[in-house]
């Protein structure tokens, strides 16, 4: 049985151009649509094992939350007048929204 892996990396720019990418290459008849959703698939593996293993910085944040839901496992946060501060820099804005989701992998059927 195979691990499931949340497919909102699929909204980025990067996630995006790989999907409209690959629908080129469907309608070219290059590859087919099976290939093609198992590339998505292995898409969203890559990018949450990269950002797990990969990504040492650190941050911390204030804020008023405006809204939160918890949906499937994963945490939406509407935060409003977020101030966001890093190793070397401050930074403020007027809306965010955080997901969060487990660190911990499931396994399908869980």
């Amino acid at each position: 049985m195979g691990k499931f892996y949340y497919e909102h990396y699929r909204n980025t720019s990067i996630g995006m151009c790989l999907a409209d990418t690959l629908d080129e290459m469907i309608s070219d008849g290059r590859i087919v649509p099976q290939l093609a959703v198992k590339i998505m698939e292995n898409f969203d593996k890559a990018m949450g094992d990269a950002l797990a293993e990969r990504v040492k910085s650190k941050m911390s944040f204030k804020g008023h939350l405006d809204t939160y839901r918890l949906c499937d496992e994963v945490w939406t946060f509407i935060i409003k007048q977020p101030t966001f501060r890093f190793e070397n820099e401050t930074v403020s804005t007027e809306k965010v929204r955080i997901i969060a989701q487990s660190s911990k992998q499931k396994v399908e059927g869980q």
